[in-house]
């Protein structure tokens, strides 16, 4: 059905509706369902996957062949788009998919001077990159279901995030095109389907040759994919904006509803909008509004309600509110929209620093890529969930996505769980393809009550010159225009006076968080932060530096020189109320910029306060004392195990013994004699010289006289057992849901063997499968997808993917010369859980 205007809208600006107010939703209390909308979403989320090849045509399945391929739509495109292609022999992979992450490590054949050995080794020594033709193209298929039914409706895919330059298909016709590996797009592909019973397939072609950061980055769909079915009449994607002033009797909710009608003909209907909030009762309703819309017009309405006692979303009660949409043409519902939205109040001053709800909440944060052990940047909905939940548990509650913006399932979580996010641009630039990229952001993240801020930049080489103002300056007017709700930030490495730092509303310090004061001196007006604090980098378990090996000790003490200790900038942070507060690089070790190594075989990060998996480094529980300090605790370091095997001399010999903690005092015990009790210093750390002898190795912490928390170290016997425990016991058989499993190696009295290093073995029954291993080793060079991974100072982690049959299924988990483990999981109806 043709439709010559649909696509020449999309740049039409808005207009004001013909509009007839009438009672909508009356009595909403007594509201019955909104009924069910012919609107529907499906995941894309099973797809075929090949590498093809970036120098061989024949190996990237003709693409390219013809000079001819861009000259007729649909023809000479390549083989693999083309409906009838046979994929039966590609792999079937689940979508998040990062294929980067299985392949080869590739070390330099010759070492890389000083000046090119941070570039070398960016991405972890994956083979991947210009010098890798046959591993840097990815091909996709996935067949869509298309009847006669859908004739007359919009199709379009919604993609959250592809690394990196794609081209999309549909039955060998190139439909669109995306630059960007972290920006989300939008392709319609109605036009291009067969609604007769052939076959209808979606082809992606992914080159990810070039990178557009200095960290892994991954390669792939490593985001969610949507197939969207609407009416011709419908609100298009991101099309309703809400924003809630809190007030004395309550909160005012605004809303913008843009309606589109991409249909050949003029329609008139009516808009009807309700509030529903956090325990899906209804709770307001909008003015019923009724429009007329010409063939190819988008309009956008205005519309407000009172929401008489709202529960304002916070850190400690994330309670999100739902505005749902219909349009009604004829009396028949043709589209129904909900948006999410939280109600509260943030803002960012000189004096106070920031304030939610009106109170100074000190941001307790963290800076992350999207990175993980076993699965790489195809991290899966409930892995997300799972390092948002570490993170909250060491008492963060903010999240930097640096240096781009995160996926839409992180944000999700974030909004849920009360994690608040400054969303990041990947470029400082006000080129079209960049201020695209800007748009679609900032119109997808616009309405979530996680999102705080708006970065700009992140130490760009323009940041202190006419130029960057200049630039920053046309950014923040797209923001503006878009969310004048939210404050814009620039993290700065210097040139925090100028250049762009007069532009943007809050002021970002990387590292150089004692030059904050003297800035607040001179600019007591301006709003400032660490967008990037401490960096010490360490080895988890390890506690004596051995550069030889690439190994640097767990205590507080080694950082860059233009870093500084946990310890160094919290210090700063935590006395200065003007300082909003500050976000660790990093919360999580992730592969690539190897610092303070950066040379194979270090493939991986050290700044994480937990590494790789997850597991906390010691460093995490300095945190938690002063992040969380309603919650006496103590947390003990090093080990208390000593043999020969890890370093001559031990016995007799003096070992540096740190408590962190947050009690008033902490007394140390060995083998139940006490080497004394001493004050714990606000935001600081407990430390000893205890000659090393085998035992019982005890922190005990008091308030007020009060035993209050202890820690314990014991020195391990032989490796005999290995525990497995996870994360959930109850999953969802969806296919999609993932449980995290931790193996951890112990003696025959349960204590755990921190020089253990077996290599242990999952299995999985009942449908599930491992889909990834890791032990945090950052100079580990085992492969990720894998069923079977050597512990690292006593721990091994496995994802386990729930397949999609309910019912009980088992993980077990062997090593040679030690006690096995199991495990029985329930994986739960998809729609119960």
């Amino acid at each position: 059905m043709p439709h010559p205007t649909r696509r020449a809208v999309l740049g039409q600006s808005a207009a004001a509706l013909t509009v007839a107010a009438t009672p909508a939703f009356a009595g909403a209390a007594a509201q019955a369902p909104v009924p069910r909308s012919p609107r529907s979403t499906e995941r894309l989320d099973v797809w075929r996957f090949h590498l093809g090849h970036a120098a061989d045509l024949d190996r990237d399945f003709g693409f390219g062949r013809n000079q001819r391929t861009f000259a007729k739509a649909g023809a000479a495109t390549a083989d693999a788009a083309l409906p009838a292609f046979d994929d039966g022999a590609w792999q079937q992979v689940r979508v998040p998919h990062d294929w980067a992450v299985a392949l080869p490590f590739a070390p330099p054949a010759t070492p890389a001077s000083k000046d090119t050995e941070d570039a070398v080794a960016a991405h972890g020594f994956k083979a991947i990159g210009r010098n890798f033709p046959a591993n840097s193209i990815g091909w996709y298929r996935c067949p869509i279901a298309v009847t006669a039914a859908d004739r007359g409706r919009r199709l379009w895919l919604e993609f959250d995030g592809v690394f990196r330059d794609c081209l999309v298909f549909v039955n060998g016709h190139i439909v669109g095109r995306n630059e960007s590996g972290y920006a989300p797009f939008r392709v319609e592909i109605d036009d291009f389907l067969d609604y007769d019973g052939g076959r209808n397939v979606v082809t992606v072609r992914v080159d990810a040759t070039l990178g557009e950061g200095w960290f892994y980055e991954g390669a792939g769909i490593y985001r969610h994919v949507d197939l969207v079915r609407a009416d011709p009449v419908h609100v298009p994607q991101w099309g309703t904006v809400v924003r809630a002033e809190v007030r004395s009797d309550g909160a005012q909710v605004s809303t913008a509803t843009e309606i589109l009608n991409s249909g050949d003909a003029a329609v008139e209907g009516v808009v009807r909008q309700r509030i529903v909030g956090p325990d899906r009762r209804p709770v307001a309703d909008l003015p019923e509004t009724g429009f007329t819309l010409p063939a190819g017009e988008r309009r956008v309405l205005d519309q407000q309600a009172h929401v008489a006692t709202p529960v304002l979303w916070s850190v400690e009660t994330p309670k999100l509110y739902t505005v749902e949409a219909e349009i009604v043409i004829g009396g028949r519902v043709v589209d129904r929209y909900d948006t999410h939205f939280g109600i509260r109040t943030i803002h960012f001053d000189g004096a106070r620093g920031f304030l939610l709800n009106g109170m100074p909440v000190k941001l307790l944060g963290s800076c992350n890529h999207q990175d993980h052990a076993g699965v790489g940047t195809g991290i899966p909905d409930a892995l997300h969930a799972w390092r948002v939940a570490q993170l909250k548990d060491m008492g963060s509650n903010a999240w930097r996505s640096a240096h781009n913006p995160p996926a839409s399932a992180l944000l999700d979580v974030c909004d849920a769980a009360g994690m608040m996010m400054i969303v990041e641009a990947r470029l400082n630039s006000s080129d079209d393809e960049a201020m695209a990229q800007l748009d679609r952001i900032v119109r997808r993240d616009r309405n979530r009550p996680s999102v705080i801020a708006w970065s700009l930049g992140n130490e760009e080489p323009q940041q202190g010159s006419a130029k960057g103002a200049r630039v920053t300056s046309e950014m923040q007017a797209a923001v503006r225009k878009l969310d004048p709700t939210r404050p814009t930030t620039f993290a700065f490495d210097n040139s925090w006076d100028s250049g762009a730092a007069k532009v943007v509303d809050v002021v970002g310090f990387n590292y150089r968080t004692d030059k904050i004061e003297a800035f607040h001196q001179r600019f007591p007006d301006v709003p400032t932060m660490g967008t990037e604090t401490g960096s010490t980098v360490s080895t988890r378990g390890a506690y004596f530096n051995d550069a030889a090996a690439h190994v640097v000790r767990a205590y507080d003490t080694e950082h860059p020189w233009w870093a500084s200790t946990a310890e160094g900038w919290w210090s700063v942070a935590a006395t200065r109320p003007y300082i909003a507060g500050g976000f660790i690089w990093t919360g999580f070790d992730y592969r690539g910029e190897p610092t303070p190594f950066a040379q194979f075989p270090s493939i991986s990060s050290y700044f994480g306060v937990l590494d790789t998996c997850g597991f906390p480094k010691d460093n995490f529980h300095y945190y938690r004392a002063w992040w969380r300090p309603d919650l006496p605790q103590v947390h003990l370091l090093p080990h208390w195990t000593w043999p020969e095997k890890m370093g001559p001399g031990r016995e007799g010999q003096p070992i540096e013994v740190w408590a962190h903690g947050n009690c008033d005092a902490v007394e140390l015990l060995l083998n139940g004699r006490s080497l004394g009790r001493k004050p714990m210093p606000r935001n600081g750390h407990l430390a000893w010289s205890v000659p090393y002898a085998p035992g019982r190795l005890e922190a005990r912490g008091f308030n007020k006289g009060r035993r209050v928390a202890s820690s314990v170290r014991e020195t391990a016997g032989a490796a005999t057992a290995v525990r497995l425990t996870a994360d959930r016991r109850v999953a969802k058989a969806d296919g999609n849901d993932v449980v995290m499993l931790k193996a951890e190696i112990v003696d025959a009295r349960g204590r755990p063997v921190p020089d253990a290093d077996t290599l242990l073995r999952f299995e999985t029954s009942g449908g599930a499968a491992v889909i990834g291993v890791g032990n945090g080793n950052p100079t580990s060079l085992e492969p990720d997808v894998a069923t079977q991974r050597r512990a690292f100072h006593g721990l091994a982690q496995a994802i386990v993917r729930v397949g999609e049959q309910p019912g009980p299924f088992a993980v077990r988990v062997s090593g040679e010369g030690i006690k096995p483990a199991s495990l029985r999981i329930m994986a739960m109806p998809a729609g119960d859980r």
